[in-house]
């Protein structure tokens, strides 16, 4: 019976350990575990009810990583996705003055569209247009662009008006964040499994006495779930109907943010863990973006924003998950955070710092594979590296670096080298930045 279960998610006992599945799916759960309280404030903003957010964001994420589980028995998980939150939260609803009704109808349609381009396997087709000295680059981006996060996170760095970013005074946060980078790569360098989860944990319960780690009044492990109705299926599709070519313009958004968000991390987490096959490509792809699709559509049905693919799911893989049971073991944390949130939630971004920065370290091993002697690959390459920290966005990084190269091979005669897909991508990259100021 245990052996028929594993093998749905692609587990295989002459290959795989249990022990080392779950432990990475629970290193992948408290690295992301922070969505579960960042979210339901930032879409609060937007005038939602937040305890309903937190659900909607819980039962979203638990939906969509199952069915990578099960579909795509792949160990990435999936939830409501930073900047993409950001975006519904702040340009939708705040900046642009449409209700977060009208936003949860343009992500619902973004996910529908998603389904069916999934379908048709025309997200595997632009995937695999990618360059492979591009795919490699987007490890490297992704790599730097959340040892940035953990950083950030941490108090290691801060925002300065000279120099855009300082480093911070030392405070209680920071050090307890240099600290896990340092216990971290101590026990990485002894080759302990485990080393992230168990860093994090120790930094949680270092952070106590310091205040780091918050333990509020009344703390108890376990909460009734909050009421779906404030937000489930509130939707208003008056938009579509008016034909407002702006709301056009925030669905197209939404669909470059997501999809690109979600190819840079399946590929870039691929490629740093030797996931990928000979010819590059990522195993069981279009069945890992049908799970992103579907989280989305039934993230906006229960009332949350875009569901993609984290890229924290980088910590799990590097601890050792390959399977669909890594995947299995965050969707049931997921779950069960839906009554224990309290006990989630107190662990502190600085305790995460650690993960995040030295999985960043990990991934830029992909690029001793990066030809940077010829300026043709090189410079592209570069720039979706350094665009990825720099604009706070995958996406960004993704496109502005195929732009790059699709402009230098052109410019130096070598266009026939570019397949159909990269002047579709282009010309629509193109648009993406362009329409907005017509």
């Amino acid at each position: 019976m245990t052996h028929n279960f594993l093998s749905l998610l692609g587990f295989d006992a002459s290959k795989h350990r249990v022990k080392t599945e779950i432990l990475a799916g629970l290193t992948t759960f408290l690295t992301m575990s922070y969505i579960l309280a960042v979210n339901p404030l930032i879409l609060s903003d937007a005038g939602m009810d937040k305890g309903a957010v937190f659900s909607a964001t819980v039962i979203a994420a638990t939906v969509a990583t199952l069915t990578m589980a099960f579909y795509a028995k792949m160990p990435f998980a999936l939830a409501s996705g930073m900047g993409l939150n950001a975006f519904f939260a702040y340009t939708l609803v705040i900046s642009m003055g449409y209700t977060w009704e009208q936003a949860l109808a343009a992500v619902l349609f973004e996910g529908v569209v998603f389904i069916v381009l999934t379908i048709f396997k025309v997200r595997e087709v632009i995937v695999n247009s990618i360059p492979l000295d591009l795919r490699y680059s987007i490890s490297v981006g992704i790599g730097l662009f959340i040892a940035f996060i953990g950083l950030k996170n941490g108090g290691i760095i801060i925002a300065n008006e000279a120099t855009m970013t300082g480093l911070a005074p030392w405070n209680a946060t920071s050090l307890v964040a240099i600290g896990g980078i340092l216990l971290g790569t101590v026990l990485i360098a002894m080759k302990v499994r485990g080393a992230l989860f168990y860093t994090i944990l120790v930094m949680t319960i270092v952070g106590i006495p310091f205040g780091v780690t918050h333990m509020p009044e009344g703390f108890t492990l376990v909460s009734w779930p909050s009421s779906l109705a404030p937000v489930a299926f509130h939707l208003d599709f008056s938009r579509f109907l008016t034909l407002d070519l702006d709301y056009l313009i925030v669905v197209m958004t939404l669909l470059f943010m997501d999809l690109f968000d979600t190819i840079g991390t399946l590929i870039g987490a691929s490629t740093g863990a030797g996931m990928i096959d000979k010819n590059g490509k990522v195993p069981n792809l279009n069945k890992a973006l049908m799970s992103d699709a579907i989280g989305t559509t039934v993230g906006a049905l229960v009332g949350t924003s875009t569901v993609t693919t984290y890229v924290e799911s980088t910590t799990g893989i590097v601890e050792g998950g390959r399977t669909g049971l890594t995947s299995f073991t965050v969707a049931m944390l997921f779950f069960v955070a839906l009554f224990f949130s309290p006990l989630f939630l107190i662990i502190p971004s600085a305790a995460t710092t650690s993960a995040l920065f030295l999985v960043g370290v990990m991934m830029m091993r992909p690029i001793l594979h990066i030809d940077f002697v010829h300026f043709r690959t090189g410079m592209p390459c570069f720039v979706t590296m350094m665009m990825m920290p720099f604009t706070a966005s995958i996406s960004e990084g993704i496109v502005l670096g195929m732009l790059s190269y699709i402009i230098v091979k052109i410019c130096i005669g070598e266009a026939k080298q570019l397949s159909p897909i990269m002047y579709i991508l282009g010309v629509l990259f193109v648009l993406k930045y362009v329409a907005p100021l017509l």
